[in-house]
């Protein structure tokens, strides 16, 4: 079998091998593709592995020799599964390889809000806390997380990790969920979202992005919000006005929010969030710890070992 990986750069920038695809085929590995690139570099290979490249029905019909689409994501929109399932192509993804990573991530942000040790780390290499007149300084609230509350939307497998930090940290949990399940009362209270809006004081996103959920957070939500509430969202970025939410760190109704995720990818110079107080944005990292990425290159390869005995898993196009 003939397998291409057309932008492998991310899930492996080097740490990683990709013998467990040699294994399988005649492997072609490219850092990255771009889009006049795409036809050509697919050829007649038989296997595409993508992570962000857009395969669509242009791409479908130039190479009729594709019978199998593997994405290195949970999220699988970069593909036009109608048209593969119409030519019998299958597409896999990888449901579930990053939930530590990033539940772990979430609360980084939280803690990088409430700390700013980077900022306060940077301030003494630069010879302040050595030139200060007292034993100690701050340049920013630092806040206690202990009796708080979180309040998580999308309480599946992220959420609920998230949610068990939280805990830890001693803080009180409540979730918003369409699908409500028993390990989530392990956990955290069910609530309304209008309730989870009036009653949080830090709210972290873990939910998919649906048309419903799209630009949830938005001028009308944040109003329902405590005057000085937290963000966190490393799930969608489009789940996130970004003008709503600009607005309302500037006023300061929200204090400050933090994120890894943006509508556009990478984000754009006229992005308003950029120029927002308080706004902590970092480039999409949540899922890339090396164990994270490990995990999603094994299941990767598992998937297309089992396309290839005929018994394909994580199928998303049945």
């Amino acid at each position: 079998m003939n397998i291409v990986i057309l932008d492998g750069y991310t899930e492996n920038p080097g740490d990683l091998s990709w013998e467990g695809f040699e294994k399988l085929g005649n492997l072609t590995v490219y850092d990255r593709t771009p889009g006049e690139k795409i036809i050509e570099r697919i050829g007649k290979a038989e296997a595409v592995i993508v992570n962000k490249t857009p395969i669509d029905k242009k791409v479908f019909d130039a190479c009729p020799t594709i019978k199998y689409v593997g994405v290195l994501a949970t999220g699988y929109n970069v593909v036009d599964i109608n048209a593969a399932k119409e030519k019998g192509i299958v597409v896999c993804n990888i449901p579930t390889y990053g939930t530590d990573a990033v539940g772990q991530f979430a609360i980084a942000l939280l803690l990088e809000i409430c700390h700013h040790t980077a900022h306060h780390s940077d301030a003494v290499h630069a010879g302040r806390w050595e030139n200060n007149k007292d034993w100690c300084f701050w340049d920013y609230p630092l806040i206690e997380l202990a009796g708080k509350t979180m309040g998580i939307i999308g309480f599946g497998r992220i959420g609920q990790t998230t949610g068990r930090i939280a805990k830890a940290l001693g803080m009180e949990v409540i979730a918003y969920d369409e699908y409500q399940s028993d390990a989530g009362r392990e956990i955290a209270k069910y609530v309304s979202l209008d309730k989870l809006f009036a009653d949080s004081d830090v709210i972290s996103l873990h939910c998919p992005l649906f048309p419903s959920t799209e630009g949830m957070i938005n001028k009308e939500n944040i109003a329902k919000m405590k005057d000085g509430v937290i963000l966190i969202n490393n799930s969608r970025g489009p789940l996130i006005n970004e003008a709503d939410l600009a607005e309302a760190l500037n006023s300061g109704k929200v204090y400050a929010a933090g994120l890894d995720v943006v509508s556009t990818e990478p984000i754009k110079g006229n992005n308003p969030l950029l120029k927002a107080k308080n706004c902590i944005i970092t480039p999409h990292i949540s899922w890339a710890p090396k164990e994270s990425r490990k995990r999603l290159m094994d299941i990767a390869v598992d998937n297309l070992a089992a396309f290839i005995e005929g018994k394909p898993i994580n199928v998303v196009n049945k």
